[in-house]
């Protein structure tokens, strides 16, 4: 019998021959870092609902779904036409268009806590602006963010994201506080330090969920506790706005956060993303006919892709159809399945874990199990960390692609309103079988 690698090898041998001319040209042969998967990467062709098809033409169920962007699968028809007419008529009008109000009416309909809205190009660049507008409107200079939360690359999150810190210097290092997961530390923190402007927060926990906060109770208490300190509150939604509910997990869980980061689903699959909030905070952006402010106190913001028109239409497009369309509760009941599916594999197989997680996000734990509803894992952040070191979640990740299937980091699948019935029993079909290749290889 071939093992794993060897059937990979086998499976995905065209892909070698674009690795290695990638290799020559891109650092490390890559252009993300979630790209890198042992031995090489598979590399895909083209896209379509919930299947993505690479190099060799094998049908792979995708459950990357764009890092999480696309939230009804792959070349949703509205969004592939409202693009293509978009394209027809010009890529960037180089001023104010009707796109960019029509954009962001969509955004604010589903979002009530947004008084004012800033259009990006990337996550990234909205909690880096988020963090520029919290330290303005406080006069204040340090952040709090949490433990293995990721809100980007930029210097000022890059401190315990999971993420090397080549590069940062020590200066900006100095101005971010690291919490744990535990309000009585934040409270602490924020009693004793004078000089924060801001707390942000991954809004399902660590890495859109592996590490899941106890929710709605931590961030409603994280809300009191800003507001009692003065802090403005981020609520970091690139990865749970408009998936955790049409509105995100504010509205799922009643908050109202002074600062929303918005990227990923907001876009249709294209690269945008965006701030919201509170009219008086994001107003600092706004000239003034007062050349002290308008060069001096003034926020500035570019991009030269804000809102572009293509990425406008198909956020439009998008925002509509989650809307108006039910394709939040579709995702949702599909990964109920997946969730049930998968369990039922772990006990099958009579190999130890369990699949946790709420609305269209699903993770896994191997080889440790608890008694948690299955919703939020209420394992502690150490238990969850030991079952998932990279070594085993990129044989999982390899396992599961030689047997159809791709997951997210090898931990975890963001399911579409594309993934119907009969894609969820393969995939449970494929995980079961992974679960088997991978106990006589001795990784469980």
């Amino acid at each position: 019998m071939p093992t794993i690698e060897e059937r990979y090898n086998e499976m995905f041998g065209k892909s070698v021959a674009w690795y290695e001319r990638g290799k020559s040209l891109f650092a490390g042969g890559i252009t993300h870092q979630t790209r890198f998967t042992s031995p090489f990467p598979a590399y895909i062709d083209y896209a379509e609902g919930p299947f993505k098809y690479d190099v060799d033409s094998n049908e792979i169920i995708d459950y990357v779904m764009g890092n999480g962007s696309l939230l009804m699968g792959h070349t949703k028809p509205e969004i592939v036409e409202a693009i293509r007419e978009q394209v027809g008529r010009g890529t960037h009008a180089g001023g104010a268009s009707t796109h960019e109000v029509r954009y962001a009416e969509a955004v604010k309909r589903l979002v009530p806590s947004l008084e004012r809205v800033r259009f990006t190009a990337s996550g990234t660049e909205s909690t880096y602006l988020a963090l520029r507008l919290a330290r303005a409107y406080t006069g204040k200079t340090k952040i709090v963010k949490f433990h293995e939360h990721f809100h980007g690359w930029h210097d000022y999150v890059t401190p315990e994201s999971g993420q090397a810190l080549g590069g940062v210097p020590q200066e900006i290092l100095d101005t971010v506080i690291v919490a744990p997961v535990d309000i009585a530390a934040v409270d602490d923190i924020l009693t004793n330090e004078d000089d924060i402007a801001a707390v942000i927060v991954e809004c399902n926990g660590a890495h859109y969920g592996t590490f899941p906060l106890q929710n709605p109770q931590f961030l409603q208490d994280l809300q009191d506790l800003t507001r009692k300190h003065g802090v403005i509150f981020i609520m970091d939604e690139v990865v749970t706005g408009f998936r955790l509910s049409p509105g995100g997990a504010q509205v799922r869980w009643g908050l109202d956060p002074d600062i929303t980061t918005m990227a990923k689903i907001i876009a249709g699959g294209q690269p945008g993303a965006a701030v919201g909030g509170r009219a008086d905070i994001m107003e600092l952006m706004a000239f003034r006919d007062d050349p002290e402010w308008d060069n001096f106190g003034r926020v500035p913001q570019g991009g030269t892709y804000n809102a572009q028109p293509v990425t406008a239409a198909a956020g439009i497009a998008a925002l509509e159809a989650i809307a108006s369309e039910g394709i939040n509760a579709r995702a949702d009941a599909m990964a109920q399945r997946l969730k049930d599916g998968l369990n039922e594999a772990f006990t099958r197989n009579e190999v130890t874990g369990h699949a946790h997680g709420i609305a269209s996000i699903i993770h896994v734990n191997l080889g440790a199990d608890c008694n948690c509803d299955r919703g939020l894992c209420d394992m502690p952040y150490q238990q969850i960390y030991d079952t998932m070191p990279v070594d085993k979640t990129r044989a999982l990740r390899r396992a599961m692609l030689v047997n159809g299937v791709d997951m997210m980091g090898g931990r975890a699948f963001l399911v579409s309103s594309a993934h119907d019935e009969e894609v969820i029993d393969r995939t449970t079909a494929a995980f079961s079988q992974s679960l088997k290749d991978l106990r006589a290889e001795g990784e469980l």
